[in-house]
């Protein structure tokens, strides 16, 4: 699908620049990531995962961005990681310790745990503390780390021909990227133990009716629907639905009080926004809002 209404890149572009291969725009306050690497099926490289988390952070901190969407072009969301783009910096056995990059010689104890929690981590973290509401818009599979990305997602949309995929057990590996945070929280831990100890392609209909989706759509139909929901979270009040999106992401590692002393004190900050005199006077004036994000 295409990235973005502003978006006129070259998606065959060659160049490999993280420019080219995540491509970004804005557009009505919304900020537009989209993996560009279509003939991997957007298997992310080192340096993809650092340009989608510094446009995360970025939509975090500019009040003209008020929603994201991530999505991708040609047949695949993304298939994974691709470690093969890595920079070769740091010690030969350690890699980049402040990068996450893989080792480039013998490995050593603390390697991969490293590279998982300054790499993947990161990355699907990046998603979750984003201040900005985040929709994936899922054209098609979303394999490990990829299916993780669009789980992390505030909501997701998928295309009727995706798929999504919890790949590791295939390669003999432990899922990583927050699989085994997510999927529980999402959808229970017997479902989430089934897909991860089979790595069966789950179809998009299927991962709606599980809970994973918000909504499939069919194929034409997932770019629209997308700058739809997209619009409708910009046009929203910016500052209560990234309290909300802390309070919903916190409620699912706390207690009961902690939970409504978490709520309490959100609304205290929420109610010295705009917004919410905006969404108040509304109510008494009989009118429709007009948010302005601040």
């Amino acid at each position: 699908m295409p990235s973005s209404p502003e978006d006129t890149t070259d998606h065959t572009d060659p160049s490999g620049s993280p420019e080219s291969l995540i491509l970004h725009a804005t557009d009505n306050g919304v900020s537009w990531i989209t993996l560009n690497r279509p003939e991997a099926m957007n298997a992310v490289t080192w340096d993809q995962r650092e340009r989608i988390i510094a446009l995360l952070a970025e939509a975090s901190a500019d009040p003209g961005i008020r929603a994201v969407v991530l999505t991708a072009t040609g047949r695949g969301f993304c298939a994974g990681a691709d470690l093969r783009g890595a920079p070769a910096t740091g010690s030969p056995a350690t890699g980049s310790p402040a990068t996450g990059s893989p080792a480039t010689g013998d490995r050593v104890p603390g390697d991969v745990a490293r590279t998982i929690r300054l790499g993947a981590q990161r990355l699907i973290a990046a998603v979750l503390d984003c201040e900005k509401p985040v929709l994936a818009a899922v054209n098609g599979t979303a394999a490990g780390i990829g299916a993780h990305l669009a789980f992390a997602c505030d909501l997701v949309l998928a295309a009727e021909s995706a798929k999504f995929i919890e790949v590791f057990v295939r390669r003999g590996l432990v899922p990583d990227g927050g699989g085994a945070y997510l999927l529980p929280r999402l959808i229970g831990p017997q479902r989430a133990k089934e897909l991860m100890f089979f790595g069966d392609s789950l179809p998009a209909t299927e991962a709606e009716r599980l809970g994973l989706v918000n909504r499939t759509v069919p194929d034409e139909e997932l770019a629209a629907t997308a700058r739809a929901w997209a619009q409708r979270l910009a046009d929203g009040p910016t500052r209560a639905i990234a309290l909300t999106k802390q309070l919903v992401n916190a409620s699912l590692d706390a207690d009961r009080a902690t939970a409504f002393a978490a709520e309490a004190m959100a609304q205290e900050i929420n109610m010295t926004t705009q917004d919410a005199n905006e969404g108040v006077a509304s109510f008494v004036e009989r009118r429709v809002p007009k948010y302005r994000g601040v």
